[in-house]
C-alpha cells in the first residue's frame, strides 16, 4: 500500500517516540491499516486521534513493506461523549476489541459498516438497551468474518431447529432444552433475540455477552492482551450499574 486516501475510523492510538504515535484505523475498503502521525500528542492533533473518530486519511510508504505515514482531518468527533462514562466505555470497548483482533489490510467491508453503523447508535441512542443488542451482533460478527462463528441455527445433538436454548461451549453449536437438561450447568444461554426478532430484555442482553465474551477471550485473549477484556469488563460493569 505505497499510497491511500480513504475515510477511517480511528480504533487506537499507541504512542510512539517523543511526539508521534501509531494510528490504527479500520476502512472501508482495505480493512485496518497501520500509519504513523507525526506530532500526534499535539494540541491541535489530540482532539483529532481520538478512538472512534471519524477521519480523512492520507497513507504513504515508499514500499509495501514500510510503516506508512499517515494524516488525518476530522470528518466526525466523538469527543463529547468522552464525559459520559457509558457511551465513553462502549466507544472504548468496539474500537480497542477491531484494532486487536482484526489482521492488517484485509478487507471486511461487512465489519465497517456494522462497527460505523454501533458507533452512530451508542452516540445516539435515548438508552443503552438500543445499542447493547447491537454491540452482541457485532462481537458475533467479528467473530464470524475471523472463521470463529457459532451455529445457532439447529441442535447439535438432534439437528432440529426448535427449543434452541443453549450454546455448546467446546463446539460451539446451539443445544435444545431437551438435550441440554442434564446438563446445562455446563452449557452458555442462547438468547432469543440471537435467533428471531423479539425484544431483548437486559437479562436477554447480559446473556449475550455472556456468550460472545466466551468466545472472545477463548479465541483471542487467553494468553495476550488481557487488558483488552479489562476494557470490555469495565462496560459491563456499567451496564450492570445501569440496569440495578
Amino acid at each position: 500500500m505505497p499510497s491511500l486516501r480513504t475515510s477511517a475510523i480511528i480504533c487506537s492510538v499507541k504512542s510512539h517516540g517523543e511526539h508521534g504515535a501509531v494510528v490504527r484505523s479500520l476502512t472501508p475498503e482495505n480493512g485496518l491499516v497501520s500509519g504513523y502521525v507525526r506530532g500526534a500528542r499535539s494540541r491541535m492533533m489530540r482532539p483529532i486521534l481520538i478512538p472512534s473518530n471519524i477521519v480523512q486519511a492520507d497513507y504513504r510508504a515508499r514500499t509495501e513493506d514500510q510503516l506508512a505515514s499517515m494524516t488525518a482531518e476530522l470528518e466526525l468527533s466523538r469527543g463529547p461523549f468522552l464525559g459520559e462514562p457509558l457511551a465513553s466505555a462502549a466507544l472504548d470497548w468496539v474500537t480497542a476489541l477491531t484494532a486487536a483482533i482484526l489482521p492488517e489490510e484485509q478487507s471486511y467491508p461487512p465489519l465497517h459498516s456494522a462497527l460505523s453503523a454501533l458507533l452512530e447508535a451508542i452516540c445516539s441512542a435515548p438508552s443503552a438497551k438500543g445499542w447493547a443488542v447491537a454491540l452482541v451482533r457485532y462481537e458475533l460478527l467479528l467473530l464470524s468474518e475471523l472463521g470463529f462463528g457459532l451455529a445457532l441455527d439447529r441442535c447439535a445433538v438432534t439437528g432440529l431447529e426448535e427449543d434452541l436454548v443453549y450454546v455448546s461451549p467446546k463446539s460451539a453449536k446451539a443445544v435444545s432444552a431437551a438435550v441440554g437438561a442434564l446438563y446445562k450447568e455446563r452449557l452458555l444461554p442462547l438468547p432469543a433475540f440471537l435467533k428471531e426478532p423479539v425484544t431483548a430484555e437486559w437479562h436477554d442482553i447480559f446473556d449475550g455477552l455472556r456468550l460472545t465474551g466466551f468466545f472472545l477471550k477463548r479465541h483471542f485473549f487467553e494468553d495476550r492482551r488481557r487488558d483488552v477484556m479489562a476494557t470490555r469488563s469495565v462496560l459491563v460493569d456499567r451496564l450492570k450499574r445501569v440496569v440495578a
